[in-house]
C-alpha cells in the first residue's frame, strides 16, 4: 500500500446518528462523522441500547446539580449539562472493525444512544455467547447492583431488605436471591410490585408489612419516604446502603429517631469507583465483565419492558419519561442493509 493510500484509508470517515438532549424535555437525532478506528480501537455497530429511566429523566429535565455536573459525565458523553448533551450508557453492538480478536464479537459499552461509534477496545466488555444481545443492555445496571453487594458484603444467614422495586432494586433483589440469606424482602409502596417479586421469587412487602431488625438495608427508591423507612427497618449498628441518585431533590430525614438512637450508618454506593472492599483487587472492567456473566440468567428479561426503533427515539423517549412505571426501555437499531 502506498503512503497516499495509507493516508486515504486513515482519513476515511463514517456517517453516524446519535441522540442528543437539546433542551429541557426535548431531544433529536443528529448526524456526525466518525473516523476510522486507529490502533487499539474498534468500530462498533449498535444492536440495542437501553434507557435507564431515572437517570435519563434527570438529564432530560435539566436537573443535574451544577456542583456535581462534571462528576456525572458519562464515559463517552459529549456536551455539558444541562445541554445540548449526548447522553446514555447502556449500549450493545457488534465489532465491525478493529483488532482480529475483537472482530465479530458482541460487546457492551458505556456509550450514548448512537448507531455507529469508535471506542478503545479496553472500554469494551465481551458479552458471553449464551447472553442475548438484547438482554445485555442491562450490563450497566447489573454492575450498579454488584457494586452495592461488594459495598455491603452480605453474609450467611443475613436478614436483608431492598427498599424500592424499580429497575435497580429489582435487579439487586434478583442477584440477592442467590445468596444463602436468612431473610430477603423486596419492599415497595406500590402493590403492583408484588408481581415482580413473585416473578423473581423474592418475598414482597408493603411498607407497613416489612420486617425490621435487618442486617443490611439497600435503599433504591430515590424518595424521602423510602430512606426514612430504610432507617426504621435497619437493625442496631447496621448499614443502609444508598443506591438512589436524588439529583436536585432536597432530602429531609428524622435523624432524631432511629439514626442516632440505634447507631445506624448510611453508606453511599456510587458506581464511578469500585466499592472500597474490592477496589484493590478488582477493576471497573472486571466489574463490568462480572455483570455481563451474571446475565446468563434468563430471569433478567423481566426488566426489559418496552421497545422502540432508534429512529423513533426522540418522540418515544419524551412520552416514556412522562409515564410512571416500567423498567428498562430497549432501543433497537436498524441493520446496515436497512
Amino acid at each position: 500500500m502506498t503512503i497516499s493510500e495509507q493516508q486515504q484509508e486513515h482519513e476515511q470517515e463514517y456517517e453516524a446518528q446519535a441522540y442528543w438532549v437539546t433542551k429541557t424535555g426535548h431531544g433529536e437525532l443528529r448526524s456526525e462523522s466518525i473516523p476510522k478506528p486507529g490502533e487499539g480501537e474498534a468500530l462498533v455497530r449498535t444492536l440495542f441500547s437501553g434507557v435507564s429511566r431515572g437517570t435519563e429523566r434527570v438529564v432530560h429535565e435539566g436537573r443535574v446539580p451544577t456542583r456535581v455536573a462534571e462528576r456525572m459525565h458519562a464515559p463517552h458523553q459529549e456536551g455539558d449539562f444541562p445541554g445540548p448533551v449526548k447522553y446514555g450508557y447502556l449500549s450493545v453492538g457488534t465489532v465491525e472493525e478493529g483488532p482480529d480478536e475483537w472482530r465479530g464479537q458482541t460487546v457492551f459499552s458505556l456509550h450514548p444512544h448512537q448507531d455507529l461509534y469508535v471506542v478503545p477496545t479496553d472500554q469494551l466488555t465481551l458479552i458471553p455467547d449464551d447472553v442475548p444481545a438484547r438482554r445485555a443492555v442491562l450490563t450497566g445496571i447489573v454492575e450498579v447492583a454488584i457494586n452495592a453487594l461488594w459495598e455491603a458484603g452480605p453474609r450467611l444467614g443475613d436478614r436483608v431488605a431492598v427498599v424500592g422495586g424499580g429497575l435497580v432494586g429489582g435487579v439487586l433483589a434478583t442477584l440477592l436471591r442467590k445468596y444463602p440469606l436468612g431473610r430477603l424482602q423486596l419492599v415497595d409502596a406500590d402493590p403492583d410490585k408484588r408481581k415482580l417479586a413473585e416473578t423473581i421469587e423474592v418475598v414482597f412487602a408493603l411498607p407497613e408489612q416489612a420486617k425490621s431488625d435487618n442486617d443490611i438495608v439497600f435503599h433504591c427508591s430515590a424518595s424521602n419516604e423510602g430512606l426514612k423507612l430504610s432507617l426504621q427497618l435497619a437493625g442496631d449498628d447496621s448499614d443502609v446502603i444508598e443506591l438512589s441518585w436524588f439529583a436536585d431533590k432536597e432530602v429531609t430525614l428524622p435523624l432524631g429517631e432511629d439514626f442516632h438512637a440505634r447507631r445506624l450508618t448510611i453508606r453511599s454506593s456510587q458506581v464511578g469507583a469500585v466499592a472500597l472492599p474490592r477496589r484493590h483487587r478488582r477493576t471497573n472492567a472486571q466489574r463490568l465483565q462480572e455483570a455481563a456473566d451474571q446475565l446468563r440468567d434468563p430471569l433478567f428479561d423481566t426488566f426489559l419492558t418496552s421497545e422502540c426503533q432508534f429512529q423513533n427515539l426522540p418522540a418515544t423517549l419524551a412520552a416514556l419519561l412522562e409515564q410512571p412505571g416500567g423498567f428498562c426501555h430497549v432501543v433497537a437499531y436498524p441493520k446496515p442493509e436497512e
